[in-house]
């Protein structure tokens, strides 16, 4: 990958409206540039979802002490159905054991199960999923030890900030792999799958669907305050948090972390991974249309600055990584500084720093954009990162 290479391109508009007229007032931006915007990427990119069922939950574990004293964990299973059966998500939470009252929480979605956040041995293992369409998953659970990933998630120091964290396994939404849909939370509705056609929702959609369902239980839970909960994401999952954050404005700030392609970089860089690569090599992240820009970026009418773009005023926070350039780090950067007029028009600073190929301490305004050298991970300098901006958006 040679930045020299990149092609001249211009990017779409975005606070001009699709009849040619300037967006200059926040009633412009609400009432009919956000929502052009939000149905463009709907219906070119990540496809419609259905709306959300009832809210309907089991608790599987009643608040318990752990992780030496230092909290109090909960674990509850979060149905798709509207009802106490079928395809469901269970959620794993912890609060700090001092907590006094409902605190902020992170929310985000893990890659191997909870059991691999934390070496928490009480922490239930996933299930297999069901065969929702009467087929049988064809692909099995990978084995995946306990604490795995725990420094991905570093609990104990999201704790000690006084925050809260909830995850699911992204996999009891949908399974990541190409079945045709017939799995998952897809295979509930079976009237769309029927006629499925160019706009009908992906992976992608479903997984950022499900994060909206799992924020439904939230405003429920007595430990969260639900005016302030951080939705992350990493890589793919990354990708889900955005659109997740550009639809729900429950959301008080989003955190993209390496999400590339289809989440954070510009398509119209043609850097790293490109609008083809993706979509051949995961056909069922994003909904068909999208499939039509394959080696077409040029004349894409739409660019992910828009999309980060739809989290404003909120607060939205772009993580890279140095040397994960099949993510585009300044692809990342240039969308979010590109998306500032909009956050500056609804009363925001704005992204107002310039690149710098090797710069750890980008984070200025709203959006901001953290960069750290190193490779496609979350690590405890991530992290601080993202507490020290939700302190910024939310107080101490």
């Amino acid at each position: 990958m040679d930045e020299a290479q990149v092609p001249p391109f211009v990017l779409p508009e975005l606070l001009k409206a699709a009849d040619g007229k300037a967006v200059t007032s926040k009633d412009d931006w609400r009432w009919k540039r956000r929502p052009e915007l939000l149905a463009l990427f709907e219906q070119e990119m990540y496809g419609q979802a259905p709306a959300r069922p009832p809210l309907a939950f089991a608790v599987l574990e009643e608040a318990t002490p752990a992780l030496e004293g230092k909290a109090l964990r909960k674990q509850v299973r979060v149905f798709f159905s509207g009802r106490k059966e079928g395809p469901a998500m269970d959620v794993l939470m912890y609060v700090p054991a001092t907590a006094s009252g409902p605190v902020p929480f992170f929310w985000g979605l893990n890659f191997n199960g909870n059991h691999t956040v934390s070496a928490d041995a009480a922490i239930a293992l996933p299930r297999p999923a069901p065969a929702s369409s009467g087929k049988p998953r064809l692909k099995p659970l990978k084995p995946a030890e306990r604490g795995s990933e725990a420094s991905r998630w570093q609990i104990e120091a999201v704790l000690a900030h006084g925050y809260g964290t909830a995850t699911a396994w992204y996999e009891d939404i949908d399974p990541d792999y190409d079945d045709g849909f017939q799995n998952g939370v897809h295979a509930l509705f079976p009237e769309i799958e029927a006629r499925r056609g160019g706009t009908t929702w992906g992976s992608l959609a479903a997984w950022a669907w499900g994060l909206r369902v799992g924020m439904d239980y939230l405003v429920r839970e007595p430990w969260c305050d639900a005016a302030r909960v951080g939705l992350h994401g990493h890589s793919r999952l990354g990708k889900a948090a955005v659109w997740a954050g550009a639809q729900d404005e429950r959301f008080s700030l989003v955190i993209s972390n390496n999400s590339g392609c289809g989440g954070a970089a510009l398509s119209k860089r043609f850097f790293g991974e490109n609008v083809g690569g993706i979509n051949t090599n995961f056909p069922h992240w994003f909904c068909s249309n999208y499939h039509q820009w394959k080696g077409r970026e040029p004349d894409m009418p739409f660019d992910q600055h828009q999309l980060l773009a739809l989290v404003a005023p909120r607060g939205l926070l772009v993580g890279s990584a140095e040397e994960d350039l099949w993510a585009d780090p300044e692809g990342e950067f240039l969308a979010a500084r590109a998306a500032s007029p909009a956050f500056v028009l609804l009363g925001e600073k704005g992204l107002e720093a310039h690149w710098k190929r090797e710069n750890s301490a980008i984070s200025q305004g709203n959006p901001a954009h953290w960069q750290r050298p190193g490779k496609h991970d979350v690590t405890d300098q991530d992290w601080e990162r993202w507490m020290s901006f939700a302190r910024s958006r939310w107080g101490k």
